[in-house]
This record gives structure tokens, C-alpha cells and sequence, in this order.
């Protein structure tokens, strides 16, 4: 009888699967290159498919490997919460918790909460997966997810804290260049960063009244940060949260009383992590730190 393959062969396959290669799949897992070759080889007799053919890009996967992909991935996500279930004892402050959170707001607001829950539970690890994808925390990708769309599994934890506030912004230097606009038509003479394809965003967006398509934008990305990089460096106007523009001194809220657009926030995790303290510690340091940063959205400040 066949003996079943083990995760290791899985973790092989994912990461060929994932860059392309043996050698580059061997140089992510810190194996030998026979090493991944002889793993692949196993699996594919194991399983009786093919997995792989090899072209001049390096290996291609077969129909089969793509197939099985997903699996192979909740897998993945199964193994890497058991090592984070046997980090710490459900009880103590210590182990490891990882997040997940949009680009935006796991690089311009979770770093000072995070700091702050640092100094007080040192023992805890943090893992940050940056995605704005919607984890499935249901397969344990991740222990805590911080969303801009409202969970809709039963079988986990949700707090809605509120919503942020999306505003049109530019630099106090391309102002002073090319003029403040005073109303939406004025925009169409302005350097627009925006993005290249259509997004749940945009689409609600446009469901709401705007026109929005990327032939008005010079610059198009759909990466959240480069969009904000873009403002701070002048390049044009673009749409970035009013609490994270209002740090910048340079940056200007544009026709604020044209263009408003709340983005809620939502955190969640799953039900069956209740009884881990560290989580729960985690869980509710983010319901209060995100909060707050809310809050500040909402203060109006001089120009």
C-alpha cells in the first residue's frame, strides 16, 4: 500500500509551484536542490500525476498541479497555525499572533499600535501579512484580520469599529504649480493618480454618482501605497483616507464637501480563538488602537 505523502512534499511542491523553479524553491526553503527534485519525484509517484513539465522558463505546471494548488495551500495555512497554537499556552501572554491587514493600513497605522502592544506583551511575536485580498481566516491564513469589507462567516468574532473618511488630496507643491481646484470639472485640467483596473472600491464608487474610469488618470496603479507615495511626491492629486493625509502637513484635502467616501472597518477573528489570551490581548489593543485612529479622522483641522 502507498504510503501517503507528507507535508514536507507539500511545502516542496507549493514553493516550486510559487517561484518556478528547484533551485529557487530550494534557496526559499533552505533545502538542497536534489533535495526539492527527490520531494516533487515522490509526490508525483505517490499521487500518480504529473505535476510539472519543464520549459525554458524553468517548470510549468500541469492542469493537475494547478488543481491541487488550493489544497496543498489550506494545508499550508493548517500547519502554520498549529505551530502558532503550540507557540504559548492558551493562557499566557505569550506565543505567536499573525495579522492580516490591508496594504494601507498595515503600513501607515498598525505600526504605532503594534509598538505600543510591543511594551506591554513582549513575549508575544507579531506576524503582519500585508494583503488586500480577503484572507479566509476560516482556513487559519492568518489569526486576526483587519478589513474594509464586512465579514460574513458565522463562526467568527466581528467588531465593526467605524469607518474612515476617503478624500481627494495633493501636495502643498503641486498647488502651488498647477492651481487648487474648486470643483469636480476643474479636476479634468489636473494630473490624476488613480488606478488601472476596476476594484470593489471603484465600482461602489461609481455606483454612487462618480465618474471614474482610468482614461482621466496620468498616473495608474493599483497599489494602494503607490498611489499615496505618488501624492506625497507632487506628482498630482489622488485618493488617499483624510486621517492618514492629516499627519502630513504638505498634504491638502481637496473639495471635502464634493468628495466623501466612508470605508468601514471591520476586525475579526475566528470563534475558536476566544480561549487564547494572546489573541485576545491582540484582538482587543487593535479594536482600541484602530478606534482612535478613527476618531482622529474625524477632527477638522485649519489650513
Amino acid at each position: 500500500m502507498c504510503m501517503e505523502p507528507s507535508w514536507e512534499h507539500y511545502r516542496s511542491f507549493l514553493t516550486v509551484l510559487r517561484h518556478g523553479s528547484l533551485s529557487a524553491a530550494a534557496r526559499t526553503l533552505k533545502l538542497t536542490q536534489p533535495t526539492i527534485g527527490r520531494h516533487i519525484d515522490e509526490l508525483e509517484q505517490t499521487l500518480r500525476l504529473a505535476l510539472f513539465t519543464r520549459s525554458r522558463q524553468g517548470l510549468a505546471p500541469t492542469d493537475a498541479a494547478i488543481e491541487l494548488r488550493p489544497h496543498a495551500e489550506v494545508m499550508e495555512a493548517a500547519a502554520g497555525a498549529l505551530v502558532r497554537a503550540a507557540s504559548g499556552a492558551a493562557d499566557q501572554a505569550r506565543g505567536v499572533v499573525r495579522l492580516t491587514a490591508s496594504e494601507i493600513i498595515g503600513s501607515e497605522v498598525l505600526p504605532t499600535i503594534l509598538a505600543a502592544f510591543r511594551e506591554r506583551h513582549p513575549e508575544i511575536v507579531v506576524e503582519l501579512m500585508l494583503s488586500n485580498r480577503t484572507e479566509d481566516l476560516l482556513k487559519r491564513e492568518a489569526d486576526i484580520a483587519v478589513r474594509m469589507v464586512r465579514p460574513v462567516q458565522a463562526a467568527l468574532v466581528t467588531r465593526h469599529l467605524g469607518h474612515v473618511t476617503l478624500g481627494l488630496h495633493a501636495h502643498r507643491r503641486y498647488l502651488e504649480l498647477h492651481g487648487r481646484p474648486q470643483t469636480m470639472d476643474e479636476l479634468a485640467r489636473h494630473a490624476l493618480i488613480g488606478f488601472d483596473r476596476e476594484s470593489p472600491v471603484v465600482r461602489h464608487l461609481q455606483e454612487l454618482g462618480f465618474t471614474l474610469t482610468r482614461d482621466l488618470f496620468a498616473l495608474r496603479t493599483d497599489n494602494d501605497l503607490a498611489q499615496l507615495a505618488a501624492i506625497r511626491a507632487g506628482f498630482g492629486i489622488g485618493v488617499c483616507q483624510v486621517g492618514i493625509a492629516r499627519r502630513d502637513v504638505d498634504l491638502v484635502h481637496l473639495l471635502p464637501d464634493q468628495f466623501a467616501f466612508p470605508l468601514g472597518i471591520w476586525i475579526a477573528m475566528h470563534g475558536n480563538l476566544r480561549a487564547s489570551r494572546r489573541t485576545r490581548l491582540m484582538f482587543d489593543h487593535l479594536v482600541a488602537g484602530l478606534s482612535d485612529y478613527i476618531a482622529s479622522g474625524r477632527l477638522r483641522r485649519r489650513r
